[in-house]
């Protein structure tokens, strides 16, 4: 495996990078060096960590709880969905964006910050701080204002042509959370759920066999989808709309947005989340 790598940008972010992770932090007031310090230590061993104890973080929730604290927070984001297989792996870029991001937030004279880790994103904000953040279909779909008088924390957004396996259609679902790893799941049950299952149009391969040591087994997930009718298309953002209206009513995450063929569909209002372009 090789070494963690930290490097300022000419822009003044940190770029942190070790293996799959890929992290992009910019932090606002006095402790931002020391920000930028803490968090490329904390950096340093956490892939190892991760990696230390793979078996339990790919099997669904179990008796056997990891120790690390990122592989925690991972637990806790899947075990708040009882009942649908689901597995910690589907919260680790948003738990790792978490950790960072909490590192960065105990360091004293930090205003804001945020940590982007491939697109799922922590953010912190002391009192009167606010941020925005975009998400995208493929284009630039609309805007996120965190506040922070808000309970939001996190961003995270999943899809099929995203960087992981998904199960369903969905070219987006981004979803808005108390933090990056509970958001993280969300938007991967909710993709999932953007479906329509036996579609002759849409090609799909067992997980296994693309990604050997994939979570998702045997499962079958999408690797293209043909031409739907916008009446498919409106079947399949209602499937994930339903999934994504039982997690806001529950609580597990705050607001979402699917976007499917050119289609959008908004479910929650945090006073933040806004599919139209600004």
């Amino acid at each position: 495996m090789d070494a963690p790598t930290a490097k300022r940008l000419a822009d003044g972010r940190l770029h942190l990078h070790h293996g799959p992770i890929d992290l992009i932090i910019e932090a606002w007031g006095k402790g931002r060096g020391n920000a930028y310090a803490v968090a490329t230590t904390r950096f340093r061993t956490l892939l190892g960590e991760l990696v230390d104890e793979l078996d339990i973080l790919r099997a669904p929730v179990g008796k056997n709880l990891p120790k690390g604290s990122v592989a925690r927070r991972m637990v806790k984001a899947a075990m708040a969905h009882n009942g649908v297989f689901v597995t910690p792996m589907a919260a680790v870029a948003g738990a790792v964006a978490d950790e960072v991001r909490a590192c960065i937030g105990a360091v004293a004279a930090i205003e804001r910050a945020y940590v982007n880790n491939g697109g799922d994103i922590s953010v912190y904000l002391s009192e009167g701080q606010q941020m925005r953040a975009a998400i995208h279909d493929g284009s630039d779909a609309g805007r996120v204002h965190f506040r922070a008088e808000d309970a939001a924390r996190g961003l995270a957004t999943s899809g099929w042509k995203g960087r992981s396996l998904s199960l369903g259609i969905a070219d987006a679902v981004s979803v808005v959370a108390r933090d990056a790893a509970t958001a993280d799941v969300a938007a991967t049950l909710i993709a999932n759920a953007v479906d329509l299952p036996g579609h002759m149009g849409i090609e799909r391969q067992k997980a296994c066999d693309l990604i050997p040591d994939s979570d998702l087994g045997a499962r079958l997930v999408t690797t293209d989808v043909g031409t739907l009718s916008p009446a498919e298309v409106a079947k399949a953002l209602e499937r994930g709309a339903q999934v994504a209206a039982g997690m806001l009513s529950r609580g597990t995450m705050l607001g979402a947005a699917l976007f499917l063929c050119g289609q959008g569909r908004q479910v929650g209002n945090v006073g933040s989340l806004a599919l139209a372009k600004p």
